[in-house]
Order: structure tokens, then C-alpha cells, then sequence
């Protein structure tokens, strides 16, 4: 079977930049997916490493864009041929029958949602905190995009795609479709790496990412947020 076909439903987004260490793997284990007609392309921002040469031979396609989640995502999303998209992290495993899964929540009347999170690593804390973002996810509608966000293609065009800033584009995204519906829930989890936690610190990364986020709130720029993130790591 082809990688894509004219009646392609689901396509697959994700956004890399020098990600070799975990890309293969990520594209190896959506292989089924692929095989049952979904669409896989992988949007490469300028990658110093491998991620390009690695991504070729296991995905639909490869696409080159200007660096930047959102517009990496929105490019993708521009060249995608699927009725609904699901963006999915370099560092982020889908569960099995990922695209039955959406496909239902979509059914429903939603025209968005996300799904819950694992997140895997060393910490002994890491299963606390993905019980909080999955808690704070369903009493918000505010999903995050190592969920695994997926929407329809029509509501996707509707809230204007990705915003273009540097940082908390998802969080932006949600709050935008959130006013089209409500975000499909799911309880199937996605497993995404803790490697940030472990690297950082569990209590430092949380305290960090919520005074972004409160900060972002507040009304400060995303590109003054994307600075303070980057000095810090």
C-alpha cells in the first residue's frame, strides 16, 4: 500500500529540529499507521544533525521550512492531505489504534481534542505530574502539544492555524478552538519522554513552565516568554 492515498483521512504532523536521538524510533513505531493509509510527514526546521536523512525513508514525505514549531506545523499542515490533522512531538509515542481513537472522538460532534499523557523517564514524580496535566487539561479544555493535539482540517483553517510566536502556541490554539467546541478528552494515553524533568529537576521544570504560563496569561509577549526559556535552558 502506498504511503498516501487520494482518500487519505488522517495526517500525521510533526515538527523536528536536530532530533536524530529519537526521531527513528518515533517513525518506526507509526509504521502500522502508515501501512492502514495515514499520512506521516515530518516538517524539518533546519536540522544541524541527521533528523532529515533518518526521517526520509520512514515517513510519507519530508518537508524544509523556517524554523519554528508553529510555522513548522503550519507548513505541514499547508502540504497535508488528510481531513484531520494530529501533530504529534519527535519525543511522542501515539497508543495503538491511535487513528480509530480520533476518529471517534470526532464523530461525536467535537472538533478537537487531544489525548491523555505518560510521561517516561527516571523521576519518581513523573506519574504525579502527568496525572496533574491530564487533570488540568479536562477542567480547562487547554491541551498542550506533547498531547498529541488533533483537530479537522475545517477547524483547523477556522481558528487561523497555529499562531505565529515562539512559545506557548499550543496553549493559544486551544483557547481558540475551545470557542468552535470542546476538546474531545481522551482517556488512551500518548507516551512522551520526561527527559526534560529528568534533566532539570521535577519541581524546578513544573514551577518554571507554570510562571511561563501564568506569565502568558498576564499578557506578556510570547517572544519575551521564548527568551527567559531559552536563557534558562
Amino acid at each position: 500500500m502506498p504511503a498516501t492515498t487520494a482518500n487519505t483521512t488522517l495526517s500525521l504532523i510533526l515538527p523536528v529540529l536536530d532530533e536524530a536521538a529519537t526521531l527513528e524510533a518515533t517513525l518506526t513505531a507509526l509504521a502500522p499507521l502508515r501501512r492502514r493509509g495515514v499520512e506521516v510527514i515530518v516538517v524539518d526546521g533546519g536540522s544541524r544533525d541527521d533528523s532529515a536523512a533518518l526521517a526520509a525513508p520512514l515517513c510519507s514525505r519530508v518537508l524544509h521550512s523556517p524554523a519554528g514549531r508553529a510555522r513548522q506545523m503550519n507548513f505541514g499542515a499547508a502540504a497535508a492531505r488528510g481531513d484531520t490533522l494530529l501533530f504529534l512531538h519527535a519525543d511522542t509515542r501515539l497508543p495503538e489504534g491511535a487513528e480509530a481513537h480520533v476518529a471517534r472522538a470526532l464523530a461525536s460532534g467535537r472538533c478537537w481534542g487531544r489525548f491523555d499523557i505518560r510521561l517516561a523517564g527516571h523521576s519518581r514524580l513523573l506519574p504525579v505530574i502527568s496525572r496533574a496535566m491530564n487533570l488540568r487539561s479536562r477542567l480547562t479544555g487547554i491541551a498542550t502539544g506533547d498531547q498529541a493535539l488533533f483537530m479537522t482540517r475545517e477547524a483547523f483553517a477556522a481558528v487561523g492555524g497555529f499562531p505565529d510566536q515562539p512559545l506557548m502556541e499550543d496553549i493559544e490554539v486551544s483557547r481558540r478552538l475551545k470557542r468552535r467546541s470542546p476538546p474531545a478528552c481522551l482517556r488512551q494515553r500518548v507516551t512522551s519522554s520526561g527527559r526534560r524533568w529528568d534533566s532539570e529537576g521535577p519541581w524546578r521544570t513544573v514551577w518554571r513552565m507554570w510562571r511561563l504560563r501564568l506569565r502568558y496569561w498576564r499578557g506578556v509577549a510570547p517572544e519575551a516568554l521564548a527568551r527567559e526559556y531559552r536563557h534558562v535552558r
